[in-house]
């Protein structure tokens, strides 16, 4: 799987309406690409089930406004605050458009788009040897919430069922060329190898 850089993106749409927004709307004045909120919400608060990538939520608000804007890559906790993490990295520019979204939507600011300076090639392997421990969460979760007299639980059962598929399926080939970005500052050619990830 070849490595799409989000960032290009993120910086492109500063100052302008995001495309999904009706008329009326102002224009994105925060550069997402950069870190998450000052004090509680940085990177090294990150929720412990966000996916490595660029992109990470931070101790945000419990306002369940990140799926109404990304459900392709946000899910909610379940640790008696419901607060959002991002489970699956933007693969196209309208998934990208819809995270700056849900962090102009967050009231504390606490999404960052600067993962790229702290994850290191350790650290994502790391993380993938423990994503058992993620995927059992997200099953889990799936199991309560689905059966939820809630309509917003239901909903996002949907997402935990989405992060058990992305972990069975395409993560790796994702997480392998994210780490051959994180190696030489550039995504994968074809035909070049990437990095394994070790481990089972």
């Amino acid at each position: 799987m070849t490595y799409w850089d989000p960032i290009p993106t993120v910086r492109a749409i500063i100052g302008s309406p995001l495309p999904q927004w009706g008329p009326g709307r102002g224009p994105v004045r925060h550069d997402w690409s950069g870190p998450a909120g000052r004090g509680c919400h940085e990177w090294a608060n990150r929720d412990w089930r966000s996916v490595p990538g660029p992109f990470y939520a931070s101790e945000t608000d419990t306002c369940w406004t990140g799926r109404e804007c990304a459900p392709a890559s946000v899910l909610y906790d379940d640790d008696g605050y419901c607060q959002e993490f991002v489970y699956r990295q933007p693969r196209t520019p309208r998934e990208v458009y819809e995270l700056i979204c849900a962090g102009e939507c967050e009231i504390y600011g606490a999404y960052g788009g600067d993962g790229d300076a702290h994850w290191t090639p350790g650290l994502v392997r790391d993380w993938w040897r423990d994503r058992y421990r993620v995927r059992e969460w997200a099953v889990a979760l799936d199991r309560t919430w689905s059966v939820s007299e809630r309509a917003d639980y239901r909903e996002a059962a949907g997402g935990a069922r989405a992060y058990v598929a992305h972990i069975d399926g395409d993560l790796e080939g994702y997480l392998r060329g994210y780490l051959f970005r994180l190696q030489e500052g550039r995504a994968a050619r074809p035909g070049e190898t990437l990095p394994g990830l070790g481990g089972a």
